[in-house]
């Protein structure tokens, strides 16, 4: 560790004019130094550029220390920090006390050094926001998890991310310990919000709740997050102290523009990055109040907006559309902003709600690679069916097949630039992330002429039928119009005449009725809606689709089932002899 008063740079040194990854990293404060040992070889890492005033960093940051005890200074320790359901209230003194005694006893109980991973499993409480601002105090690594997660789903991120300790909401421990007792035996497992002696609050009530943050480099990781694996295993991505700030310096600033007069509520877990910044990061920089839920369906979400006075609400997709088949939507007319997270907004969804409340949903995308929204458009700037522009301090372009920058009106790969990128920790598909100091999202996009981005698909679910291209989200968004369909996933089914065909996996309203009428009722219906050929040849009714704990359609797991009956159906002709 470098000794105290070390001179560290702003920023990394970066390559010369062709713009390529940093080419050194500041010294690292941290005592345990497995994070900076095992990021990807710098020549691996996407361009970083820092384009604004808001994303210069001093050399020694703590983000915990920026986020909270900036905060109380700022806004005083009176101000309203939290809100719950429950009628729970925590003001900001109470939250920057609390999040010191977490510090407290990670260091002096539990004998946590800087570096040290903590691994955090909990739903959306105040005591999950006072861990995660506890472990970056006393400089250590919050491996953030969520607590819809089960054993099998954190086994890989606990062997990838070792964590000496775990911080986990008394409800989800079972999970935990069996992970623990099969991969990581040495890991000190305390629970939270329980009634023992040796539960976290016991331990946090006889601390004073004054804490020196430990001093972290701005370029010493803050934040391990393992993705949502929507396309697979996940990986694990590492996060700085900087990149904290960076997502409210660039989406936040730019086009959230929270004000402390505001409560915002987001149905997405803490544990997912995108919940991080919307509960966590943008209203503590503001001074604004977190409503915290940890479970609602759409319904239940419309009700609360309404009788608890929130003013900026972050949901997918699907909890719009809910709240418009319910006749809930007017219960949102007291937003000043909605945000669509997690899949791009059909939109027929978006002029619906506008045409209804006149409220101009926030579409965008961003992915755990970059920790947050990196293209998105607020109020006047938002162009109907366009996710957006870059946000401020991003920029982008869409690649072709090898890897040259496409004309406007072009589909190709979605590329993005920034102040934060992808760095995988000890993962081969580092390489394929970043290509030429991009970082290449895995979506199909077209930009237009003024600079306009439009989402058509991921990469991987485009679907090639007969030699035409379809994009599958072109296909659910028509089948989602249908008035008895209440959501689709659709994928490619191998076809041996047409390579490919289109299979729907589709889930009805209540009452409706899955059988041969219905889906031929839905394909003549979507042939209506779109060119002919791109209707779905094969439709499956089920009674729901799979999603992962931060509610994405798990598009692999249905191609995943489709692979497995073929194979079946190729395995048993064989043992017929028809092979």
């Amino acid at each position: 560790m470098p000794p105290d008063g070390a001179r560290r740079d702003e920023t990394p040194r970066t390559s010369a004019a062709a713009g390529g990854p940093p080419t050194r990293l500041s010294p690292t404060f941290h005592t345990d130094t497995f994070a900076r040992d095992h990021l990807p070889p710098l020549e691996q890492w996407p361009r970083l550029e820092f384009t604004t005033d808001l994303l210069r960093y001093p050399d020694r940051l703590n983000a915990a220390g920026e986020l909270i005890d900036a905060a109380v200074a700022a806004f005083g320790s009176d101000r309203p920090a939290i809100r719950t359901d429950a009628g729970e209230t925590w003001t900001y003194g109470d939250l920057q006390r609390r999040a010191n005694q977490v510090a407290q006893v990670l260091v002096e109980d539990l004998g946590l050094v800087s570096g040290n991973r903590v691994l955090l499993r909990s739903p959306n409480n105040p005591w999950m926001v006072a861990c995660w601002l506890g472990v970056l105090k006393a400089g250590g690594i919050a491996v953030t998890t969520m607590s819809a997660l089960r054993a099998r789903d954190l086994a890989p991120v606990v062997a990838r991310s070792r964590p000496a300790i775990a911080l986990v909401d008394h409800r989800f421990v079972a999970d935990v310990e069996a992970v623990r007792g099969s991969h990581a035996p040495g890991l000190a497992v305390v629970p939270f919000g329980g009634s023992g002696d040796d539960d976290l609050l016991a331990r946090c009530a006889a601390k004073p709740g004054v804490f020196t943050n430990v001093l972290t480099a701005a370029d010493d990781v803050a934040l391990f997050g393992p993705t949502s694996g929507s396309t697979g295993t996940p990986k694990i991505t590492a996060h700085f102290h900087r990149d904290v700030l960076s997502i409210d310096a660039t989406f936040g600033r730019g086009i959230l523009r929270l004000t402390a007069d505001d409560v915002v509520a987001c149905t997405a877990p803490v544990g997912f990055t995108f919940g991080l910044g919307m509960l966590v990061v943008f209203p503590l920089r503001a001074g604004a109040c977190v409503f915290l839920v940890e479970s609602a369906t759409p319904t239940r979400l419309a009700d609360i907006v309404e009788e608890h006075g929130v003013t900026v609400l972050a949901t997918a997709p699907t909890a719009y559309r809910q709240m418009l088949r319910a006749g809930k939507i007017d219960q949102l007319r007291g937003l000043r902003v909605a945000v669509s997270a997690g899949e791009h907004i059909p939109q027929g969804v978006w002029e619906e709600v506008e045409a209804a409340i006149g409220l101009r949903i926030v579409d965008g995308i961003g992915a755990t690679e970059l920790l947050h929204i990196f293209i998105s458009a607020a109020g006047d700037d938002i162009r109907p069916g366009a996710t957006g522009k870059p946000v401020p301090g991003f920029r982008a372009t869409v690649l072709g097949p090898a890897g040259e920058e496409l004309s406007p009106g072009v589909e190709g790969r979605l590329a993005v630039i920034g102040p934060v990128g992808c760095r995988y920790l000890d993962d081969d598909r580092q390489a394929a992330y970043v290509v030429d100091g991009w970082n290449v999202t895995g979506d199909t996009f077209y930009r237009d002429e003024d600079g306009y981005f439009y989402y058509c698909s991921r990469t991987d679910d485009m679907i090639v039928s007969s030699g035409y291209n379809i994009g599958g989200p072109e296909v659910e968004a028509a089948i989602n119009t249908h008035p008895d369909v209440m959501e689709s996933a659709v994928v490619a089914e191998p076809d041996p005449e047409r390579g490919s065909i289109v299979c729907a996996f589709i889930v009805l309203a209540d009452g409706t009725e899955g059988d041969a009428a219905k889906a031929k009722e839905i394909q003549d219906y979507v042939k209506q809606q779109l060119a002919p050929y791109k209707y779905p040849r094969d439709i499956r009714f089920r009674a729901s689709l799979p999603r992962n704990p931060s509610g994405k359609l798990q598009h692999f797991v249905l191609r995943r089932l489709i692979e497995e009956e073929q194979a079946g159906d190729a395995a048993a002709c064989a043992g017929r002899g028809d092979l």
